[in-house]
């Protein structure tokens, strides 16, 4: 898995000449050597294995496959038994002069690995593809790999990053009844794009086997990593998910069994996050969401993405220097100033927008509303300013006309927490401000007061929390990142729920607010579960502590991966 610029890429290090900067604009980053070992070794059984690495980089499994050749009796591998494929000409030499270092032949091809031909003829296919975010991932190079996705039967999406296509593609290059192994991120197991990878892999091989890590391994990556192990032909109807604490206990994987357990999906698209967790968590959700008690967040309204600036501090500013620089307040947006701090606690009204502008808060948005001869003495001034310093050169606003002016939106009834520590949290926007996109927005079509009011308070219970954690995407610093998308897909009480509960919620929001501002999310939840879930009869004692666990073992397991990389380069 690779990044740059949004890439993850772990490949590529070189101690004695400095090309960071260019490695990293490609996505180059270390791969811990126990993990190609780990993932040859399971892949590569037979001294006659051909072995192919799609992307090699420096031939990080190249290498490792020779070794494990080696240990099963081959003493000089052919060139036709490692094979690489890699777009970079100066990363090729590299791996060339690795595997003679290391005297082992081999076929190196500079080029790209959708040019292959997808024939089924490798007996092992590892390796570490790259992960460009679809928003860097566009042109021809994009069109080729939808093809070549498409050419396996796998549909993707223009939201897909590239890695998904380089599986696809892979299994194309494996024979039938021989062996995929590959290092992606984590978006693998619950990301909308990635549902028809997930759907293929179930349908492509006889096997599956994941292997995800508590810990944070991979150095310079933010992102969770998993390790997808497939097998055979002909389909299966689930997979195998193995925990490690860390690359010291992949020995112990070996050799990879369903011992932990196998887990069938209800669909093979749906949801792969929720093999972590107990079976009779996710039935209880499943059955709250029947019997029409809960649904999901899109049957209140449609997230959208916040404004984008291309440039927050220019373009996001204070009262002071609004006043500073003399902008008339009729060029001025209102707006919840960037991040979601002061969102924690249900709502956000006008008086917190008044402090926190008061405070020093960047809460406002230089937008004039006009064109260039309607702009205000400062305005025109700031703007000369913004082309000064190269605001309008950036990426987002070069693309505008005019380049100062921010696309508007309506402000939005709710605001949805994008990055979020503790969890997933939907405050009302009683201020009536315009958003960021540090946040989402959500505008309300069912029960439009009822949902401002109330919906961020009932969505403060149990069930609600763990469903931001299974749809969302756990990050760097144990941060979950939850994207428009995936937000819609948030379980939170229906508008019959809600409304046949309002006036108990209401005697509870003051003290569920008191609980929140300082933090105690858990005691918060609970104070709402009771009305929510207990004593509504809509779950038992057991189930709702069935629910809680789950949530805390969701939320335990990304906050350990909050710290450095176990793993040092």
């Amino acid at each position: 898995m690779r990044e740059a610029s949004g890439q993850l890429r772990i490949e590529e290090l070189d101690a004695t000449v400095d090309l960071a900067t260019a490695r990293k604009a490609r996505g180059a980053f270390f791969t811990p050597p126990e993990a190609s070992d780990f993932i040859v070794r399971w892949g590569v059984r037979s001294p006659e294995d051909r072995v192919l690495e799609p992307s090699c980089g420096e031939a990080v499994f190249l290498v490792s496959a020779g070794r494990r050749l080696a240990a099963l009796g081959v003493a000089v591998p052919s060139a036709d038994q490692l094979q690489g494929v890699e777009l970079h000409a100066e990363s090729v030499a590299r791996a060339r002069a690795l595997l003679e270092g290391a005297s082992l032949r081999s076929t190196l091809t500079v080029g790209s690995f959708f040019d292959l031909a997808a024939t089924n003829t490798f007996d092992v296919v590892v390796g570490n593809p790259p992960y460009v975010r679809y928003q860097g991932f566009s042109g021809e190079a994009r069109s080729r790999a939808q093809q070549a996705a498409l050419a396996q039967g796998a549909n993707l999406t223009g939201l897909a990053s590239s890695w998904a296509a380089f599986l696809v593609h892979a299994a194309g290059c494996t024979r039938p009844d021989g062996r995929l192994g590959m290092v992606v991120p984590g978006e693998l197991l619950n990301r909308n794009y990635a549902a028809e990878v997930r759907a293929f892999l179930l349908r492509r091989f006889a096997q599956v086997h994941l292997v995800l890590f508590e810990a944070r391994v991979f150095p310079g990556v933010s992102e969770e990593v998993v390790l997808v192990l497939a097998e055979g032909s002909g389909g299966c109807d689930g997979f195998s998910m193995h925990t490690v604490r860390d690359l010291a206990e992949l020995d112990g994987l070996l050799p990879l069994t369903t011992r932990h357990g196998r887990w069938s999906p209800s669909a093979a698209a749906s949801n792969w996050m929720n093999a972590l967790i107990e079976p009779r968590a996710l039935e209880t959700c499943e059955r709250v969401v029947a019997e029409g008690q809960f649904s999901s967040l899109t049957g209140w309204g449609q997230p959208r993405l916040g404004m984008v600036t291309g440039a927050n501090r220019y373009y996001v500013l204070t009262a002071e220097e609004a006043q500073r620089h003399e902008i008339s307040s009729a060029e001025l947006v209102p707006v919840s100033p960037p991040g979601s701090r002061h969102l924690r606690a249900i709502t956000f009204n006008a008086d917190d927008w008044r402090r926190l502008t008061q405070a020093g808060g960047r809460t406002y948005l230089f937008r004039p509303p006009g064109d260039q001869s309607t702009l205000s003495t400062g305005a025109k001034r700031y703007i000369q300013m913004g082309v000064r310093s190269g605001v309008a050169e950036a990426y987002k606003c070069r693309v505008r006309t005019p380049w100062w002016r921010v696309p508007d939106m309506v402000a939005p009834d709710l605001f949805i927490t994008y990055m979020n520590h503790d969890a997933v949290q939907l405050a009302g926007n009683g201020a009536g401000v315009r958003c960021l996109n540090s946040v989402h927005g959500l505008r309300l079509v069912t029960e439009p007061q009822l949902g401002r009011s109330l919906l961020p308070l009932a969505a403060m219970n149990t069930l609600s929390l763990l469903s931001g954690e299974l749809v969302g995407r756990a990050f760097g610093g144990g941060m979950l990142q939850v994207l428009p998308r995936e937000a819609g897909r948030l379980l939170v009480p229906s508008a019959s729920c809600v409304s046949a509960l309002a006036e108990p919620l209401r005697n509870v929001l003051r003290d569920v607010r008191a609980l929140l501002r300082q933090r105690r999310v858990p005691e918060a939840a609970a104070q709402v579960d009771a009305l929510i879930l207990r004593d509504s009869g809509l779950v038992t004692a057991s189930e709702l502590d069935c629910l809680r666990d789950a949530r805390e073992a969701l939320h335990r397991r990304r906050m350990a991966r909050s710290g450095p990389s176990t793993r040092r380069i």
